[in-house]
This record gives C-alpha cells, structure tokens and sequence, in this order.
C-alpha cells in the first residue's frame, strides 16, 4: 500500500505539534510562515491549497528550515524578511527585526511634522535595517534623511531596502558611530529619530534565546544600565538638532523616569514627554530643543 503523501495541510500539522512539543513560540504561525517563505506564497494560499502536495525537494528544504527554528533561530532571519509599517524589509542577523513597537516612535514623528511645506531634514541614528528611514521617506514627499550605523554590513541591507521601496533618492546613508559623521559639518535637522541599544546587561541575560543568541548585541546592550547610548544622544543631539527641532528615541519599557531625569538634567530641552505604547509602557521619548 502506496505511503500517503505529504500535503500542506499535513505538513502543518506535523510541523505545530513538533513546535508545541519543543517549546517553540507560537507554533502554528511559525510553520505557516516558514511553509508559505517556502512556497513563495503568502499565508492564505496554505489554506485555499491544504491538499496540495509537496514535493521530495520542498521537503528536505522545509526540514532545513524546521531545524533552524527548533534551535531558536527567528522565522525573519530564515526568511530574511520582516513587514514594518506595511512595507517589505529585508533582514539578517546584521540588523534588529524591526517591531511593531518602533511604529510608536513612527506616529510621534508624523504628529510632530504634520504636512510640512518646505523641505525638512530628518536624522535617523543607528539605522540598521533602515526601517524608520525608509518608513518615513515614504511618507514625506519633502524630506531629506541622513541615516547612519556604525555596522558596514547594516548600512549596506538598509540601501538594499530603501531601493526596495523606491526611496533611495530621499536618503543619504553613512557609516559612522553616533554623531561622529556631524564633528566638521554644520547639518542641522529637524528630528533626531533613534531606536539606540537599550536593554541592561542583567536583562540580557533574561531575554529570550531567539533574540539573545542571534540579534545583535551591539543593537541591545545599552550596558550595566540600558542608559549607556541614551545618555549620549540625549547631552550630542541638541548640537545637530535645528531650532525647535525635537528628539525622539524609543526607550525601554520601564526607563521613562531615568530618561526624564536626564533630560531634565541636559537642560538643552524646552519640553518633553514620555509617550507610551499600546499596551502602556514606556516607549518613546519626545524632547523639544531649547530655541
């Protein structure tokens, strides 16, 4: 009696309950992914297509790919994309996975620049993947963005996804650490937009393995108090910041009152306010400069 074959829908049933067993998050989300990346298609062709077969070479790649996640590898990083703002981004271990927390930081800085009608020149520090650069270029016919990274390798997928989605004449990319770029030149932009390292070296230690063991650590570990980076944009940004130019910086979820205190201290902000995410934690710090 022939062997019953491999269909999509046997395939992801295996594959969640292997997940369930293995303490694998979100099982059955992580195979459609994996399964549909394979396919080349998107998630709702597994179910219009769950008796659809698969073939001996599908098979032996998918194995490849169940492997990888079951040793705590993200399903973007086997992917190599991730969505951010509704736009395709392309990731690697080289850069953070863009999160759906970092569009917080996204809506301040459209609040604060409304529908600006000359040309405005925006910031973005430690681009990585280049998520907020590319996001918001596409929202601003009149923008000029300077994105920068220290990590060679981040600089260069960040052009790939800004080519990607059709915004690569709209930013200016540069390797350099922090402000390091803007020592002898008299740029002055409008925001300084920045998700810096923030994560304290005790938690991480606590984070998950997927991103403990495979992000990375130069984009988390904020050192022995997640304030290392923060601290330094928050005294060097006012000298790159415009006239009433605003910094606005995703902080952790529990730092609101230390990032307060410091810009207090700075005393190089007319105002400020921690704005919070939706599930009501901290997560972005809006600074107005001094005029």
């Amino acid at each position: 009696m022939p062997e019953e074959p491999w269909t999509i829908l046997k395939l992801l049933h295996w594959t969640t309950d292997y997940f369930k067993k293995n303490k694998v998050a979100e099982p059955r989300a992580s195979a459609e992914v994996l399964l549909a990346h394979l396919l080349s298609r998107d998630r709702l062709f597994l179910y219009l297509n769950y008796d659809r077969p698969m073939e001996a070479e599908e098979l032996a790649t998918f194995r490849t790919f169940v492997r990888r996640r079951l040793a705590g590898e993200p399903n973007q990083y086997i992917t190599g994309t991730q969505e951010f703002w509704s736009l395709p981004f392309r990731v690697n271990p080289d850069v953070l996975i863009p999160r759906p927390e970092t569009e917080v930081l996204l809506e301040t800085v459209l609040e604060f620049l409304g529908s600006p009608e000359t040309e405005i020149r925006l910031l973005d520090l430690g681009t990585g993947s280049g998520a907020i650069a590319v996001s918001l270029a596409r929202e601003f016919d009149l923008i000029k963005i300077v994105a920068t990274d220290s990590s060679k390798a981040a600089v260069k997928l960040a052009q790939e996804n800004a080519l990607l989605n059709q915004v690569d004449s709209k930013i200016h990319f540069v390797c350099a650490d922090m402000f390091s770029a803007f020592s002898s030149v008299s740029w002055k932009f409008a925001v300084v937009a920045t998700n810096p390292p923030y994560v304290s070296q005790a938690e991480f230690s606590e984070l998950p393995r997927e991103i403990r063991d495979y992000e990375p650590r130069y984009a988390l570990d904020g050192g022995p108090d997640g304030l290392a980076a923060i601290k330094h944009i928050i005294r060097e940004a006012p000298a790159v910041l415009s006239q009433g130019g605003a910094l606005i910086m995703e902080i952790g979820a529990h730092q609101g009152e230390s990032v307060s205190g410091l810009v207090k201290a700075s005393q190089h902000y007319e105002s400020y306010r921690i704005i919070k995410d939706y599930s009501g934690l901290d997560r972005v710090l809006f600074a107005l400069k001094k005029e």
